[in-house]
């Protein structure tokens, strides 16, 4: 097992497939950005392949593909299918936002796909469109419907909270995760990037205690997924809502996860500069045993903690560039 110098067990990996997105998220990318990553730069799917089934030699089991908007990158399902058949991966999820699944979804499931995150901050059309930069709603809807019937499950939708923007959406959105079997996941938003520091993000204690009183939400201690989130149910054990709270409250001394951008650079920190670069090591003609030791040295960086309340400007890259 891959352990930190904080005595952390690093076994999840965020996998990015491209740093692209369809959609100019006001937390996320800027409109006109495009300050992306040269396709030559990106990782080869037999590179994806090889450096994964390292990580899971060394106890890696969850990886979740990311982006960008991971369904932008050309075949993903068929990379999805060889990640999944890989030995030791027990969980392989994927991040959207949703505008490509309903043409997607059969295909990601078929291809080993269990688990689902869907982004969607409202379900107000308007505020959708002014959050995105596109009026999507009806796509991100239809998605989740194919998802649905494609049987994944659980299917989790993201919620960034931002005040005096989505904020008095919380509740509807709430109320038709429940009724639907999703599970809602509120985010506070993070400063990374300028927009990130643009937004102006939302303590989620308060919204805990009031959708706890309205809709009976009880502790869970269940986990869902590996993840960060905090979660509470409604009293007939049907639907989840989980409270991501990074800048309330965070959660960086149970942090179990890393991020691989497209590009092949090993993040190991949102919110922080530590990073180790692989894709010199896969075309440099690296042995798997030096590849594995550099995986090592790369997880002995992993800094204890963020630093977004008392550093908030320091992440100047974009959450896109990162991975999700």
């Amino acid at each position: 097992m891959l352990q930190d110098r904080f005595g952390r067990t690093i076994d999840y990996l965020r996998l990015s497939v491209t740093d692209r997105c369809d959609l100019r998220c006001t937390y996320c990318l800027p409109q006109g950005f495009r300050g992306f990553e040269e396709p030559d730069h990106w990782l080869r799917f037999d590179e994806i392949e090889r450096l994964l089934g390292i990580f899971a030699r060394l106890g890696t089991r969850r990886i979740r593909l990311t982006g960008g908007e991971p369904l932008l990158r050309k075949q993903l399902p068929q990379l999805a299918a060889r990640i999944a058949a890989l030995p030791g991966i027990e969980d392989l999820s994927l991040s959207t936002n949703g505008t490509q699944l309903a043409r997607f979804a059969p295909e990601l499931r078929a291809a080993g796909v269990s688990r689902l995150n869907v982004s969607l901050d409202s379900l107000d059309r308007d505020c959708v469109a002014r959050i995105t930069g596109s009026d999507c709603l009806d796509k991100v809807l239809g998605g989740l419907a194919a998802a649905k019937a494609a049987g994944f499950a659980p299917i989790k939708i993201n919620m960034v909270a931002m005040r005096s923007v989505n904020d008095s959406q919380i509740d509807a959105l709430a109320a038709f995760c429940i009724e639907q079997g999703f599970v809602l996941r509120l985010i506070e938003a993070m400063p990374i990037g300028a927009t990130g520091q643009n937004t102006e993000w939302l303590d989620l204690g308060p919204i805990q205690q009031r959708l706890a009183a309205r809709f009976g939400l009880l502790p869970q201690a269940l986990e869902l997924g590996g993840g960060p989130a905090r979660y509470w149910v409604t009293p007939d054990g049907r639907a989840s809502i989980g409270f991501i709270t990074p800048m309330s409250q965070h959660f960086c001394a149970t942090c179990n996860r890393v991020r691989l951008s497209v590009d092949g650079t090993l993040y190991l920190c949102l919110g922080q500069e530590q990073r180790y670069e692989f894709r010199p090591l896969l075309r440099g003609g690296a042995s798997d045993a030096e590849i594995e030791a550099a995986i090592r040295a790369a997880i002995e960086l992993k800094p204890q903690q963020h630093e977004f309340r008392s550093a908030p400007t320091k992440i100047v890259r974009f959450m896109a560039q990162t991975g999700g």
